[in-house]
């Protein structure tokens, strides 16, 4: 035999290292993509569990509220097929607005909206002024959700921000630092913001998300 031939256990020693390599290799990629799973599991499942919760919510605020009648409209939508407001109620966009006739102060206004799952109307754009002031009396003023917290610093209920290039004030208002609530009416042959005290009692206006089933 001749001494310089590689013995035979050397090949089989690295034949098997490479198997080794091999079913870590798998055994590491294996792992990986169960974890993976996993993540994508977690994630869907957290998902799912948010949309039932959020539509288990919106079954009892319907419940609490006693609303006997919805008015729905079906979406193009794969998670909300339908969209509704309370009967009586008015739809725009993602809204639903109900007009009170009933003359209360500002926070009594609030309160009344509060109680029906809503708040004072908020107003950020032309269409949403346009849409509202359709259907309201030129001869009344309502309330809307917003407020001067002192200084003259505007804040609406749902604490979203006050834009100022985005506001509709009725010519020279706001005029009067003790007139800290807002209503929406008719004046100067256009529909406008007025500031004026809280305590008045004064028609309102009412908004909420829309409901979906």
């Amino acid at each position: 035999m001749d001494a310089d031939s590689p013995p035979a256990p050397q090949k089989k020693t690295r034949t098997h290292e490479s198997c080794h390599r091999f079913s870590k290799l798998l055994l590491i990629s294996f792992i990986i993509f169960l974890l993976l799973l996993k993540m994508l599991f977690s994630v869907a499942l957290i998902t799912l569990s948010k949309k039932y919760c959020q539509l288990l919510d919106e079954k009892e605020i319907i419940k609490e509220l006693n609303y006997t009648e919805l008015v729905c409209t079906k979406q193009h939508s794969l998670l909300k097929v339908w969209s509704c407001c309370p009967k009586d109620w008015k739809p725009f966009s993602s809204h639903c607005y109900f007009i009170s006739t009933d003359e209360a102060s500002w926070r009594e206004s609030e309160e009344k909206c509060s109680s029906m799952g809503a708040h004072l109307m908020v107003i950020h754009s032309e269409e949403e002024q346009d849409f509202i002031t359709k259907i309201l009396d030129s001869q009344a003023a309502y309330y809307i959700g917003l407020s001067d917290s002192g200084h003259r610093q505007w804040r609406w209920v749902d604490q979203t921000p006050y834009n100022e290039s985005a506001t509709f004030w009725q010519p020279c208002d706001p005029d009067n630092d003790n007139e800290q609530c807002v209503i929406i009416n008719h004046q100067y042959s256009s529909w406008g913001w007025n500031d004026v005290p809280c305590s008045g009692e004064q028609m309102s206006v009412c908004q909420m998300k829309k409901i979906y089933l």
